[in-house]
């Protein structure tokens, strides 16, 4: 929120003498709050709260009561200024709630007037309606007194009006808000509570919800759907004629034809009826194409558990939080966001990351501790929660049990639906070009009124008919604010839609194309837009007592040779058998297939103490020679954690060993390792392929006793004393076009910027190698920590070559460039690149240090589809105009809030961007740029003939006008 004036400031201006000099001497932002305190605040004296505080789409929330006096004035209004108060209130939502209501307490209100917090600050209105449970007396008895409702720790009890049931909501951007009676607050319904505990999970809906707790959420929450209707026609074309400029040339038409003046008014309208209909064409397109997009979400089966009545097979859209859900079987596609309690998923998340690459999820462990359920362990929550949209493709079982999992968001509350609702509201964008062209206009309504002014004076007194007074009046303005600008600054833009669609960019959205002249920022998506998908194995160097040996090359087409760092890039991964398929992660593809190891699951005869039957076991190919087992068994994995830079699994030798195996970042694995074991060249040998740009994975070994249950072991005690193997070196390729495009947009003084949901390190050499890194710049790693116990949030700063830390506390918001980088930390030496968590703890604990990171902030990984959309609109706060470049599901929010997206598919993202390309690489970018700057001078030209062609129309009026006021005293004289 924007901080008001003290009341002493207000006290002093409002009693100073000379209040015209204190008043200009004030900064724009206090005189706009000075404003809204005296003038608007009149209309706001009702309850104030905030909606959604502290999220993004925070607003202020204003209650107000209808009355029927007011009401009647405003419908008399209406009747008699033939309809023109109405459309006044639907431009200005805020004066329809001040004219039909009185201010009241949030408790009291029948309508709520929502103002968002951002600079926009845009007005809109709610009806407060009410939901009855009385409907479900008959059905199970529900009173005021039942237990089901009496317990007041949940949101939903809270929000009961006893003893009549009833509940207070209101709906905004498809979110439902219920009225809690106890906190006297709207708050968000449709997801479980946050601060719930591991232990009250399992607990309160370990077992599922009883019939009576199903239907209660179920209509309260709502439908668990993420319905987008198709928008009627009538509806696209009432909203685009109710725009101001289309009423002025309503308004300027009728007045032509009352001096008939038909041919140009004919021309007038001829032009607006072909933009209304292109226009309502697009938006029509746009609608259908995001209904479809969501359709099949909302006809999925999926199996609840209840506490009495057992598994049954239901609708997704009657899911409620809290519901228990059973997986079973493959490829099932999520219809709601799911914390697992039991058992473990391989899940694809290609929606939300882009990244098509299975992620294996675990349950959520019960937990003594009363602490909230997402921040009781050091790894992310993420790793326990099925979202929304994304799909599981392989459910496994404990021992002996089910896979379980507990509904936790439903409807527009889950990834996917707020996914939608960011396509579906976007935050509004401010284009100086059009915010220059409606300043423009109103210096010439101002000087239109003048004219207009003078001439009723010198028609009144040359005593012509009051209607011809009115109608030469009138006509002032009309010729001084041409109705054809619009149609006129089309011009260039129909011209460059066409050579676009030619080159295969097709424009849902051509308003924009002007834009793309006026880009200085563009932000790409890596996986699938700058290289391409996944990573090639350039090499192995393994090590043994003396130090790293020579390379082993895999394009040299020879085999690996057996031994632990075979059966470790054998066996460590976590790659699944599918339908007969090996699916997983790119690189731990590319490592098992360079073993030419075969994958299978073990059969029936296969027997290992507290291992399912059915186990994942790797076997060495029929050609492969000297390998003495007949195959390795996987029996346990701790997934990779990005946190925690590493995965380990436990394995069993076919007749031999048991081992534990570790792969992930060199410095991580490297510190679990014995110190002998590892190289004295480990750091320079690790530098020299880095510096290259390559990708290096390190692995390790131990060997473990045969007679431990693995379940019983800890990952603490597995990933202990091991003993290093080498370093697994790949490179991630760009595509062709990737490099040439980027030194293109560089050398035009166009900012590139990388924005990815993949790993950190990855991107970095993706950066370097493209060229939006160059040689001789420096790339500093920020990495930022959150408020941990009694330790404050912190930043740290590493200097990404030389590995140099340097750590600073919330207090200290400086990293002094000029000692960390060469070249006098001169700007453009030096590239920042940070994760997208240490981008959301910068965001919350050190926003001053926010818009200084960004000026030279490179490379941002491991981002959300929602953290992507916030960098675009912090880039757009810094008054650059920011391009998106991407192709998945994961980039659809970020593509939207940029004022230029492009999208390489014609998926999902498409449905979000303005811009779609045919040909699959970024060598649309540089074209789109070149077209809107094309558009924008003729846009330029159009506008000054315009304006000139009215300045001289006018002046022609006015000579007139001054001839008739020099003949009129002549007239009365003969008279």
């Amino acid at each position: 929120m924007s901080s008001f004036p003290s009341a002493e400031e207000v006290r002093w201006l409002s009693g100073s003498a000379s209040w015209g000099s204190s008043w200009k001497h004030l900064p724009g932002k206090v005189r706009k709050e000075v404003w809204n305190h005296f003038f608007m605040g009149h209309f706001e004296k009702g309850q104030h709260a905030l909606l959604n505080e502290g999220e993004e789409n925070e607003m202020e929330i204003f209650g107000y009561r209808t009355q029927g006096c007011r009401k009647s004035l405003c419908l008399a209004g209406s009747i008699f200024s033939f309809g023109i108060l109405p459309l006044v209130f639907y431009w200005r939502p805020a004066w329809h709630v001040w004219a039909h209501c009185v201010p009241c307490s949030l408790q009291e209100a029948d309508t709520v007037l929502l103002r968002t917090t951002d600079e926009f600050q845009i007005y809109s209105w709610k009806k407060v309606i009410w939901i009855y449970l009385s409907a479900l007396n008959s059905a199970f008895g529900l009173t005021p007194d039942h237990p089901v409702i009496t317990d007041e720790e949940y949101i939903i009890n809270r929000a009961i009006r006893k003893p009549d049931l009833k509940v207070r909501c209101i709906k905004v951007q498809k979110i439902r808000y219920v009225w809690n009676y106890l906190e006297g607050q709207f708050q968000k319904i449709g997801s479980l509570e946050d601060w719930l505990s591991s232990a009250k999970i399992h607990q309160k809906f370990g077992s599922g919800l009883t019939r009576e707790e199903q239907e209660i959420r179920r209509l309260i929450c709502g439908p668990n759907t993420i319905d987008v209707e198709v928008t009627p026609i009538w509806k696209l074309l009432i909203k685009e004629v109710l725009n101001p400029f289309y009423i002025f040339q309503l308004f300027s038409v009728c007045l032509w034809f009352s001096e008939d003046y038909k041919e140009y008014a004919f021309a007038i309208i001829i032009m607006s009826i072909i933009s209304i209909s292109l226009t309502v064409y697009d938006l029509r397109e746009q609608s259908v194409k995001l209904h479809h997009l969501v359709e099949s979400h909302n006809s999925i089966t999926a199996s609840v558990c209840g506490r009495k009545a057992g598994v049954q097979e239901l609708e997704s859209h009657v899911l409620v939080p809290g519901d228990l859900l059973i997986l079973t079987g493959n490829k099932v596609l999520m219809p709601c966001d799911a914390v697992l309690i039991e058992g473990s998923c391989v899940v694809d998340e290609g929606m939300l990351t882009g990244e098509s690459i299975p992620v294996t999820k675990t349950p959520l462990p019960k937990m003594d501790s009363s602490v909230p359920w997402k921040t009781q362990s050091e790894a992310d929550y993420k790793r326990h929660v099925l979202f929304c949209g994304t799909e599981v493709i392989q459910a496994k079982a404990a021992c002996s049990g089910s896979v379980r999992a507990v509904v936790l968001q439903t409807g527009f509350n889950t990834a996917k639906g707020d996914l939608v609702r960011s396509i579906l509201y976007p935050k509004p964008m401010n284009f100086k070009l059009y915010r220059d062209a409606i300043r423009f206009l109103l210096c010439l309504v101002g000087t239109a009124t003048v004219g207009m002014i003078y001439t009723l004076c010198v028609y009144v007194l040359s005593g012509e008919p009051p209607e011809e007074v009115m109608r030469k009046a009138l006509d002032v303005i009309t010729i001084a604010v041409p109705p054809a600008l619009p149609a006129a600054l089309t011009t260039g833009i129909i011209y460059a839609q066409r050579r676009l669609k030619k080159s295969g960019i097709f424009c849902i959205s051509p308003q924009r194309i002007n834009v793309c002249g006026q880009l200085n920022l563009v932000c790409f998506d890596k996986t699938g837009t700058l290289t391409r998908d996944g990573l090639d194995l350039w090499g192995v160097v393994s090590c043994d007592r003396n130090g790293f040996q020579e390379v082993h090359s895999f394009a040299s087409g020879q085999a690996l040779p057996w031994g632990p760092l075979c059966a470790a890039m054998a066996s460590c991964h976590s790659l699944i058998l599918l339908d007969g398929t090996i699916q997983g992660d790119p690189l731990d593809l590319k490592m098992f297939e360079a073993t030419t190891w075969e994958m299978a699951f073990s059969g029936d005869d296969f027997s290992i103490k507290g291992v399912p039957a059915h186990a994942t076991v790797v076997k060495p190919c029929r050609t492969a020679s000297q390998v003495p087992v007949e195959g390795i068994a996987i029996l346990h994995q701790f997934p990779f954690s990005s946190a925690l830079q590493r995965m380990t699994v436990i394995v069993q030798e076919m007749g031999g060993d048991r081992l534990a195996f570790m792969k992930g970042a060199p410095e991580r694995v490297a510190s679990f390792c014995q110190p002998e074991t590892v190289p004295t060249s480990f750091v320079s040998e690790l530098q020299i392929y880095t510096t290259q740009g390559f990708r290096v994975i390190a692995l390790a070994y131990k060997k473990l006793e045969n007679d431990h249950h693995t379940t019983a072991l800890t990952r603490e005690t597995v990933e202990s004393d091991l003993i290093f193997l080498g370093l697994l070196i790949l490179e991630n390729r760009l595509k062709e076009e990737t490099k040439p495009v980027l030194e293109e947009l560089i050398s035009a003084q166009i900012r590139t910027v990388m924005i990815t949901g993949d790993n950190l390190q990855t991107a970095i050499t993706v950066a370097r190698k493209s060229g939006m890194v160059s040689e001789n710049q420096k790339v500093i790693l920020i990495e930022a920590n959150e408020t941990n116990g009694s330790s404050s949030a912190s930043i740290s700063w590493t200097l990404v070559e030389e590995k140099k830390h340097i750590t600073y506390g919330n207090q200290d918001n400086y990293i002094n460039i000029r000692d960390e980088v060469s070249d006098n930390g001169r700007e453009g030496s030096y590239h920042f690149a940070l994760t997208g968590k240490s981008f959301h703890v910068i965001s919350q604990h050190f926003s001053s240090l926010l818009p200084k990171i960004l000026i030279n902030g490179t490379i941002f990984a491991r981002m959300s589809p929602g953290q992507k959309s916030s960098l675009v609109e912090e880039f757009q706060k810094l008054d650059y105009f920011v391009g998106m470049c991407g192709d998945g599901a994961n980039d659809c929010g970020a593509l939207k809030m940029a004022h230029v997206g492009i999208s390489l598919s014609e998926q999902e993202a498409s449905v979000a961007s303005p811009f779609t390309s045919k040909t699959p690489n970024i060598e649309c970018v540089p074209h789109l740029i070149k077209e809107g700057r094309a558009a924008l001078v003729t846009s330029f030209c159009m506008f000054k003939y315009m304006a000139l062609y009215s300045m001289i129309q006018r002046q022609t009026a006015f000579q007139i006008t001054s001839f008739c006021s020099r003949i009129w005293p002549l007239q009365l004289l003969l008279v």
